[in-house]
């Protein structure tokens, strides 16, 4: 699932303990005056092309998960396909460049800068006098101001997913003209270049039921290089048309039609020849390169194989009809199975040959997988015990379980609120520090975890409303009260620990590649019992934590006491106060998540090495944020984020100190592994505060090292993007981290060639 565009907008997105202020100067030594960010990993793959080899004209059939149930970016059910229709039809004052930075979008904005600072600060737009909304319309003050009422949470009778930013300004007037806004703040805001990206007219943010209502299923006004022509349920798809009204670069495709095809119906569809442009999971792009004859890293030996299999099995059954003495009836069993391999043999011929007219062109999305650890009470409650689960990991052989095979860069990622490129990257992790066994298991024997303890036998107790890594918290091991009873059954669980080693093993012979992670942005399911304001965060489902049960080893033969272990075998499990430390590893079972799941084996061995046992629990893909993740029913989880261009506002509420609510509950805003601190809350409001870019900068990185040494989450790695796209489509594919520029894309003139596309350079 990409994410394209500014970020995860509707985001509101040792043993000593980080509590106790033992972070000390040295583990912050990233933030130099050095600039780490570098370059991406992975450039965009897009067949670049310039415009004057680009057909005028032609329909391009684009693949999205769903057409979606809202058209209004704003509200907390949009998902991608919103925002993909909001980039083509609707103004956007910055876009991303291909390093994930912000850019001014010069088709509707000459200028923008901070005019002001005291005794407020002051933001100056000159638009573009050519903008226009399809109607005729100026775009002017009245639309910028009307969606900072409708997005400012001062009306509550607006449903707003999201109002960071827009909060903090105290009023919207015209300029010296009407090519002039002026944005005057009531606070600082250093990420007010994430503002009004995309811009509705204010016919859509005028009223609440405009907004509410009015934008869900159509859109009247618009100003982009595309208009929306029709939004059709009954065909699943979306039109788009070229706008007449356009003053940038005409658009070189007449239509787009954006087709909702599920991601395991999308190989077939590309076979019948039916979308020009798809992301793919790795089964799919190997079977696009093996049609071509390709070589390269998703192809392999097996190309061809079905059809030379069907073609000897053929060859058996004539040889068998024609040399033996069959009566009337085998012989029509033979004609018949004939028959049936050739219609098999032809079906895989064609297929092959419509592959043949695709490409499959790759990259790295702007969003990272991660393992979360629930640290809301039990084992991993305690710092020392979430620090040794990250000390276990051996982060580059997960990065390379996945993005190997793929021929994709296989590097962990350094940073919770940036990737590699982005003006806030630096890799942080030191703070927490790499693989190391012996570092692990000192920190769960410090913890109070003994290897091979006596476990008792009985109920669990309670679960606790608590969150980890408060400032001033001892975090001395919290012990595990939670889950059901022994009598009852975990919903599709993997029985003992031994059974999820032998399920890693079967899942080792997986391919690598997307591992269809949900991405938190990217759903558009709104989250269960959180309130309003949680569920307004759109596109994140809310999360809180739970801790699960510990249960036994099976019973079976000990060697005598003093017996020397095998080399290389795993430590005795480790056990406190009676309990052992298991930890329920909750994952996705669909067929999309093949390769999340061979990377949850690795970690599972690799948590075993360490003593800490897991139990594996596979859940429907439907239920496993909604009934899993978001309510807590995990331990440890993998799941994506996208990465933003604005940290300091969108990071802000993921790393939050949960602290408990009016009712009391414990609100942990968008902190699902509720792990937080005071310092980082400081850290994120410090940054978003200051118009100093170097200075945003450096607090945006100490507050990242700060969240590597809690050890709430551990990013592993940058997830593939991989896209089929038709040969002849040039400006289009694996866009990396860049918005797309709808404009520009198209069909290749004949004769033409295209630009080597950058991963080809």
């Amino acid at each position: 699932m990409s994410h394209d565009g500014l970020g995860p907008r509707t985001v509101m997105r040792s043993v000593a303990f980080l509590t106790a202020g033992a972070l000390a100067v040295p583990l912050l030594s990233a933030c130099s005056a050095e600039d780490e960010a570098g370059r991406p990993l992975a450039a965009q793959d897009i067949a670049p092309a310039a415009r004057a080899q680009i057909t005028d004209g032609g329909t391009l059939r684009w693949a999205v998960d769903a057409v979606p149930e809202t058209l209004n970016t704003f509200q907390a059910d949009a998902d991608a396909a919103t925002t993909r229709v909001a980039q083509a039809v609707l103004p956007s004052m910055y876009r991303l460049d291909a390093n994930g930075r912000p850019r001014l979008n010069p088709d509707f904005l000459e200028s923008a800068k901070v005019v002001d600072t005291e005794p407020r600060q002051v933001v100056l737009y000159r638009l573009n006098q050519q903008a226009v909304w399809s109607d005729g319309r100026e775009i002017g003050a009245a639309d910028f101001a009307a969606q900072w009422r409708a997005l400012s949470g001062k009306d509550s009778a607006y449903w707003t997913a999201r109002n960071a930013g827009y909060d903090r300004i105290e009023k919207i007037e015209r300029g010296a003209n009407d090519l002039e806004v002026r944005v005057t703040f009531a606070r600082p805001y250093a990420d007010w270049q994430s503002l009004f990206s995309p811009l509705y007219p204010k016919d859509v943010m005028g009223t609440p039921d405009a907004f509410n209502d009015g934008a869900r299923r159509k859109l009247k006004v618009t100003a982009g290089p595309f208009t929306l022509k029709q939004v059709d349920r009954e065909k699943d798809q979306i039109r788009l048309t070229r706008n007449p009204r356009w003053w940038g670069r005409p658009a070189k495709l007449t239509e787009i039609v954006l087709a909702a095809v599920p991601r395991d119906e999308r190989a077939g569809r590309l076979a019948e020849g039916d979308l020009d442009v798809a992301e793919i999971d790795p089964a799919a792009a190997k079977s696009i390169d093996s049609a071509a004859g390709a070589a390269g890293p998703l192809s392999g030996p097996g190309a061809g194989r079905t059809a030379a299999k069907a073609l000897r099995s053929l060859a058996v059954a004539d040889g068998s009809a024609e040399d033996t003495d069959q009566d009337a009836e085998q012989g029509d069993r033979y004609v018949h199975a004939r028959e049936n391999l050739r219609r098999a043999v032809a079906a895989w011929e064609r297929q092959k040959r419509e592959l043949r007219g695709y490409e499959v062109r790759k990259s790295l999305e702007p969003a990272y997988t991660q393992l979360a650890l629930n640290g809301a009470d039990g084992p991993l409650a305690d710092e020392r015990v979430r620090r040794a689960v990250a000390r276990a990991l051996d982060r580059k052989e997960l990065a390379k379980v996945v993005l190997k095979p793929l021929g994709l860069p296989a590097v962990p990622v350094g940073s919770h609120l940036a990737l590699s490129g982005q003006e806030a990257y630096a890799d942080n992790s030191g703070a927490l520090g790499g693989q190391d066994t012996e570092e692990a298991q000192a920190l769960l024997a410090d913890a109070g975890w003994v290897r091979g303890g006596p476990v008792k036998k009985g109920e669990r107790g309670e679960k606790g409303e608590k969150a980890a890594g408060s400032e001033g918290d001892t975090a001395e091991g919290e012990k595990s009260d939670g889950g059901k009873s022994d009598g009852e059954k975990e919903p599709d669980a993997e029985k003992k620990s031994g059974d999820a080693e032998k399920k890693a093993g079967r899942d080792d012979k997986s391919e690598g590649g997307d591992d269809g992670t949900y991405i938190v942005g990217q759903d558009g399911k709104a989250p269960a019992d959180h309130g309003r304001d949680h569920e307004a965060h759109g596109r994140q489902l809310a999360q809180d934590g739970k801790q699960y049960l510990n249960r036994q080893g099976a019973p079976g033969a000990y060697a005598p006491r003093g017996t020397a272990a095998p080399a290389g075998a795993a430590p005795e499990a480790l056990a406190k106060d009676g309990k052992a430390l298991t930890l329920r590893f909750v994952l996705p079972a669909g067929p999309g998540s093949e390769s999340l799941r061979l990377v949850a084996g690795r970690i599972t061995r690799m948590l075993d090495k360490v003593g800490i046992r897991t139990e594996t629990t596979k859940v429907s893909d439907e239920s496993y944020f909604k009934d899993h993740i978001a309510s807590g029913e995990y331990d440890l989880a993998l799941y994506s984020w996208p990465a933003s261009a604005f940290p300091a506002t969108d990071a802000r509420p993921i790393y939050a100190k949960p602290v408990p609510a009016a009712d009391g509950s414990l609100s942990v805003e968008q902190n699902y592994t509720r792990v937080g601190t005071d310092q980082v809350d400081q850290l994120f409001d410090q940054a978003v505060s200051t118009l100093d870019k170097e200075e945003g900068r450096s607090l945006i990185r100490k507050a990242d090292a700060r969240i590597w040494a809690a050890a709430g989450s551990i990013p592993l790695y940058q997830r593939p993007q991989l896209t089929a796209v038709r040969k002849n489509v040039v400006n289009a594919g694996a866009f990396g981290f860049q918005t797309p520029v709808y404009e520009d894309m198209g069909f290749l003139e004949k004769g033409a060639k295209v630009s080597a596309s950058p991963s080809e350079k």
